[in-house]
């Protein structure tokens, strides 16, 4: 007898849990909600400043009044915390950065206002030298132009002890220097900030997605690049090892940059790790998606919630994304 095609056909039918809305509801992961979510923002000196990006449509470097002000709807939106990036004059660049462990340098002052206005608010700072240094490296650099480890972990560790000193709840160490987690954490032990969280950027490769971001901080290299000491995107494994390293040393936080074109890095870091996972959604990534959009090539929303699932779905616990200021907009259901 020769079987019917009905007969034959499977039992399993996975369309039944996808056939309406409210199932699709009930199977389909979350996103992730706005307390997950920390917005970087860029703040220089000076009052009532506001400056569009141009290369980063909704974000603007702002003086440490107009970031208060402009908080506010985002701190009732629910996000999680923002992470402060600060911008200094030319004038006041030198070689080693030491602008950036000034008591009154601009995210010291930042913190200080934002945490008197919303002291329940999480503040983090970018513990990083590229945007204080004259030749707009990470660090000091030797007679042959080579990043000084040793001396950038001393000057990186006054930094991080500046801003935990300003009421910073996390600080966020960037340079990718060997050792600079070691250095940062007993400095801030010795100066009884045991307390203060770190959260390495312990992952960060040396990516072509950065650019809008150096726009914006200005903070691009004057000569050279950060390969030296940035991660190497075809060499997964020493990425990696970083990020354990950097566990070991005593970081409370580890961190994959970018995101999306990392998913992988982050699936991986989630098996070898119980720390917390941030992602950073990089400037470049979020310029592509409104490029994209502009020119009638997707639909902006669908396409930022489709990709803002992937990262947490890869196992990224916070996600550090230019988003965030957004959260209603994009986010919420319609």
């Amino acid at each position: 007898m020769t079987e019917t095609p009905m007969a034959s056909f499977p039992a399993t039918r996975l369309r039944r849990l996808r056939r309406t809305p409210a199932l699709r509801r009930l199977f389909d992961a979350p996103l992730p909600g706005p307390e997950k979510f920390i917005w970087p923002v860029f703040v220089k000196e000076g009052s009532g400043v506001r400056e569009p990006i141009q290369a980063m449509p909704k974000q603007c470097r702002m003086s440490p009044d107009i970031l208060v002000e402009a908080l506010n709807p985002i701190v009732e939106s629910g996000i999680g915390g923002i992470l402060i990036f600060g911008l200094t004059s030319e004038r006041e660049k030198d070689h080693e950065g030491s602008a950036a462990y000034r008591e009154d340098g601009i995210v010291q002052t930042a913190v200080r206002k934002v945490k008197h206005a919303y002291p329940g608010m999480v503040v983090c700072t970018d513990v990083c030298l590229c945007a204080y240094t004259d030749h707009g490296h990470c660090g000091p650099r030797d007679a042959t132009g080579d990043v000084e480890n040793d001396a950038a972990n001393t000057t990186l560790a006054r930094v991080a002890v500046s801003h935990a000193a300003a009421g910073a709840d996390i600080v966020a160490p960037s340079a990718m220097m060997d050792g600079q987690v070691a250095s940062i954490r007993k400095a801030l032990d010795t100066a009884a900030f045991e307390k203060t969280i770190m959260m390495s950027y312990s992952t960060k490769f040396a990516s072509s997605m950065y650019g809008p971001f150096r726009e914006a901080e200005q903070s691009a290299p004057q000569q050279g690049d950060r390969k030296g000491y940035q991660a190497s995107y075809a060499d997964a494994r020493t990425a990696i090892r970083k990020s354990i390293l950097d566990e070991a040393e005593g970081a409370d936080i580890l961190m994959v940059k970018p995101a999306l074109f990392y998913l992988d890095i982050i699936t991986r870091l989630r098996d070898e790790t119980k720390l917390p996972i941030a992602a950073y959604n990089v400037s470049g990534e979020y310029a592509m998606l409104h490029a994209a959009a502009e020119r009638g090539w997707a639909d902006l929303k669908p396409v930022v919630r489709e990709s803002t699932l992937a990262i947490a779905r890869a196992g990224a616990d916070i996600i550090i994304s230019y988003w965030a200021n957004q959260y209603r907009e994009v986010f919420a259901d319609d």
